[in-house]
């Protein structure tokens, strides 16, 4: 999985022309070579669609960005079939150009629509061109990491449902808001997940899934228009809210997001579903921390193991895993020493079990708030301290290192 390239690392950008003539390629050339890319370059004399496919070279489909220029003159409905077939093939890191005589609101509407970014007049205008490919390299170098801070990336795992992931991943994202920290909460369910409701906000406009989709011209004006904000300054991202057979997310698409996203907030959780897709994988992979939550019943140990035996293939994965125990008590039938051997590797987090507090506060559609006096926003607020480095009292036992808080 891509993860961001260094500050000095070149782009490797694929130039692919479809039906320009040898004027336009010309000046598309020369305005390519004064980027500072690694350019390859590829030309088509035909349209080409789904139903017409072409063979797409190693060096476009390795590519880190494809800047793609399609002519509409010779054949609009063509050139539009084409446009969303390359977007397609490189879905989140194609820009792709229409290049016409006439710039009409029809034709500016059908390039849009077929996914085109922007309309070039013929004949190509070096200065319009310069500014376009000056403001895309931005782009890309922000989605892929170049030169960004790097904001702190939680994903939140049940490894089952029913086991309070959603109320632990709201619940810190809430306290490291109050800590002065900006975060950023993710709804990753790929339909009707419960973030939302439990802050009583309104994510019907857009959702997280949305927004990877629109990755290839992403920047902080475009994320404005999807982000729902909690009175607290806790900004959200809702997971979509209608079933859509035919929605299918890119995992590198997803990367890509992530990676921007890292530059924009110092915090970013992420509520996702149980199951091991490539879609969760891509996740795991640009996370700091994987948090696995369980319960202390068998149904949920016995789930907990599973996961963590898939994950162990990755040896990458296995050294972010963060394990919770939510709703621990003392008196539980499961101890955690007898957790920590059915599953193998030690349990970091202990939540204890205010099941009656927080269902009382999902029911009103609010955080559990940071004003109460009682163990489990203690407990938040500990988390919390010691992911920003507040809290520097750490404490020893059997070799390794545990957070006292846990006790």
């Amino acid at each position: 999985m891509r993860r961001g390239l260094s500050n000095t690392t070149p782009l490797a950008v694929s130039l692919l022309t479809v039906c320009v003539d040898q004027d336009g390629a010309e000046r598309l050339e020369q305005a390519t070579e004064q980027q500072r890319w690694n350019v390859t370059y590829e030309s088509m004399s035909e349209y080409v669609s789904a139903q017409r496919r072409p063979a797409i070279s190693l060096e476009s489909k390795n590519a880190n960005g494809v800047l793609a220029v399609v002519d509409f003159d010779r054949d609009a409905q063509a050139a539009q079939e084409t446009a969303a077939f390359l977007q397609q093939i490189f879905f989140g890191k194609i820009f792709i150009a229409a290049l016409a005589s006439r710039h009409d609101s029809d034709l500016l509407l059908k390039a849009m629509r077929a996914g085109c970014n922007e309309v070039l007049r013929k004949p190509i205008d070096a200065g319009q061109l310069t500014e376009t490919l000056d403001r895309q390299n931005k782009h890309w170098l922000a989605t892929m990491g170049h030169g960004r801070s790097a904001g702190k990336v939680l994903s939140f795992f049940g490894c089952k449902g029913g086991v309070g992931t959603t109320t632990l991943a709201v619940n810190l994202a809430y306290t490291l808001t109050q800590q002065q920290k900006k975060v950023l909460l993710i709804d990753n369910h790929a339909e009707f997940g419960h973030v939302c409701l439990y802050l009583g906000l309104d994510g019907n406009r857009y959702h997280f899934h949305e927004l990877i989709r629109n990755v290839n011209r992403l920047d902080s004006e475009l994320l404005r228009g999807f982000i729902a904000k909690h009175s607290s300054g806790l900004e959200v991202l809702s997971s979509p809210e209608s079933h859509d057979p035919n929605r299918h997310i890119d995992p590198d698409a997803l990367e890509r997001t992530i990676e921007f996203l890292r530059g924009e907030y110092d915090y970013l959780i992420l509520d996702c579903e149980t199951n091991l897709t490539d879609v969760n994988l891509a996740v795991m992979d640009s996370s700091d921390e994987i948090c696995l939550v369980a319960t202390p019943e068998i149904g949920a140990v016995r789930d907990l193991s599973r996961y963590i035996d898939n994950l162990s293939r990755n040896e990458q994965a296995t050294t972010k895993l963060h394990i919770i125990i939510n709703r621990h008590s003392s008196n539980g039938a499961i101890g955690i020493e007898q957790i920590e051997k059915a599953i193998r590797v030690p349990v970091q987090t202990r939540i204890s079990n205010n099941y009656a507090e927080c269902q009382k506060a999902i029911n009103l559609g609010e955080p559990v708030s940071s004003g109460k006096k009682t163990e489990f926003v203690s407990q938040m607020a500990k988390w919390a301290e010691t992911l920003t480095g507040m809290n520097g009292n750490h404490t020893t036992q059997n070799g390794r290192k545990k957070f006292s808080l846990w006790r």
